[in-house]
């Protein structure tokens, strides 16, 4: 999770502290920034014990449409067997709110816990995590979406064209040379293996897209998935890759793939041409991953990863190009 500081911090602060008074729960607090990664996350700190998390989002990014998109999922799950932060609406009653030209805002609950990290024995959280992905993908078959619902897809002509949604991977950090060379092969191959695998519904459909360990809070045995604003339309295995990021060459990953499966399996079944997808998925992502590192390059996640990214992610499609 990215911690550096937003751009213009005082006039962000500004404008987070003029939009309180919209929700009540709010009103009369005092915004603490905390994370700046895709969005700008405020902790709000009202009186007595009264916490709420206020996120700004980055403007000419997602539409007021696509946003309520996002929130009305969230609404729909909860409460539900995935604990999720729950919205709180504005005094308007509305899911969110246009703060300034094309910058909107929107507060939830405040939840407990900690972001697990790479370093620490993960495969029970990966349990949780299959379990879960699984709960996630049976509710959006039966989940009647409103009838203006936008949300991104992430699919090939999505994440590897170079107008992809997070940017064109050819651009990132270190992609020259034979590293380049061997990402084109990867990129043209990984087509290959999607489009045959193809998008009927009981493998591709609305999806969180984001389940790292930084959108996770983990407070004892309550394990909390943040962050719906990546979620969209796209093969339901992505979630396991997506749970992978960042530490996909961790010695880990095997046991962990093991420990989701097998849970993701007692709520709903896979076949064998899911599970065959796994290795494309998790390249799939890293190549998501590379070109998001490569356009948001101010942020302190993207900072974290560029030295080495690129020429982990081509050793990685070395091996799986010569499967």
């Amino acid at each position: 999770m990215s911690s550096a500081r937003p751009e213009n911090e005082p006039d962000v602060l500004a404008l987070v502290t003029r939009s309180l008074p919209l929700w009540r729960e709010t009103e009369g607090g005092t915004p603490r920034f905390i994370n700046h990664s895709e969005n700008l996350t405020f902790l709000v700190a009202g009186p007595g014990d009264a916490r709420h998390v206020l996120r700004l989002h980055r403007p000419h990014y997602h539409s007021r449409t696509s946003i309520a998109s996002e929130l009305a999922w969230l609404e729909a799950l909860e409460p539900g067997p995935v604990p999720v932060p729950r919205l709180v609406r504005a005094i308007d009653g509305t899911s969110i709110q246009e703060v300034a030209s094309d910058r909107y805002a929107a507060v939830f609950a405040f939840e407990a816990g900690q972001e697990p990290k790479p370093e620490d024995d993960l495969v029970a959280l990966f349990s949780t995590l299959g379990r879960y992905a699984a709960e996630l993908h049976l509710h959006v078959g039966r989940w009647e979406q409103p009838e203006r619902f936008v949300r991104p897809i992430w699919d090939g002509i999505g994440l590897l064209e170079p107008a992809g949604l997070w940017g064109d991977w050819r651009k990132a950090p270190g992609v020259e040379g034979e590293i380049r060379t061997t990402l084109l092969a990867l990129d043209q191959r990984l087509r290959q293996e999607l489009a045959a695998y193809g998008t009927d519904i009981d493998r591709f459909g609305l999806i969180h897209a984001d389940m790292r360990l930084a959108n996770l809070l983990v407070d004892g045995d309550r394990v909390t998935l943040l962050d719906f604003d990546d979620c969209g339309f796209g093969w339901f295995m992505y979630d396991l890759a997506a749970s992978l990021s960042f530490f996909e060459t961790s010695p880990q990953v095997p046991a962990l793939i093991r420990a989701w499966l097998q849970a993701y399996m007692q709520v709903r079944p896979l076949k064998a041409d899911d599970i065959r997808m796994i290795d494309t998925m998790i390249l799939f992502r890293r190549m998501a991953l590379l070109a998001w590192i490569g356009s948001h390059e101010e942020t302190a996640l993207a900072k974290a990863h560029a030295d080495r990214f690129a020429t982990d992610t081509a050793e990685m499609a070395r091996r799986y190009l010569a499967r």
